[in-house]
């Protein structure tokens, strides 16, 4: 029998972000010395928090809507702060990309207002695209803080980042209800014709 606080460390995992990156945003406005090496340590220490948090839910049986949805709306906060921090250290990047970064951002606010004006809640996909491409930016961010400077790995965060929400989209469109964790579009298909679908034990549910 599993000793009741393992049951708080996904929760704990998850909130840990939320000061990782308020965190972030302190050691920038600091200018804190070695702040890259500093706050790619830290942004590395978010990422794993998220790969681990769900993957330790799962394996404990506790993974819920509730905390897939508390995981989504923080993930957003966590890396919104990493962003406004980068910015911090490194405007003329941002400067230099400003039409590139409002198109990404819309398209990611889009998803979430159609989720919220059809299901009238956020996002919760978790879709294998969406992974893929934290990926890219968590490789992007690290080297925007340690140069102040991206061309060809922000280009495919870019490019990567709006064919991911375009499937995010998709898949809020195609749902007749609200699901979490919905790998693919071709899952929401399933999902929308009433058929189960398979879901990977380590990275979704």
């Amino acid at each position: 029998m599993r000793a009741p606080f393992m049951k708080n460390i996904p929760i704990a995992l998850i909130y840990s972000r939320l000061l990782i990156g308020f965190a972030i945003i302190l050691l920038s406005i600091f200018q804190t010395a070695y702040y890259p090496a500093l706050a790619i340590t830290l942004l590395s220490v978010g990422l794993l928090t998220d790969v681990f948090d769900g993957i330790i839910a799962r394996r404990l049986n506790i993974s819920s809507e509730k905390l897939r949805r508390l995981d989504s709306s923080i993930d957003q906060v966590f890396f919104i702060s990493v962003v406004v921090a980068t910015y911090i250290q490194c405007p003329d990047f941002f400067k230099d990309n400003l039409v590139k970064l409002i198109v990404l951002l819309a398209f990611e606010a889009s998803t979430y207002l159609v989720s919220y004006l059809k299901f009238k809640r956020e996002i919760a996909t978790h879709s294998i695209g969406a992974k893929i491409w934290t990926l890219i930016l968590f490789a992007t961010l690290v080297e925007v803080m340690a140069h102040c400077q991206s061309v060809v790995l922000f280009e495919l965060c870019l490019w990567v980042g709006l064919a991911t929400r375009l499937e995010i989209l998709a898949i809020v469109f195609t749902l007749k209800k609200w699901t979490n964790d919905v790998p693919t579009i071709y899952h929401a298909v399933k999902l929308r014709k009433g058929k189960e679908i398979k879901r990977n034990k380590l990275f979704n549910g």
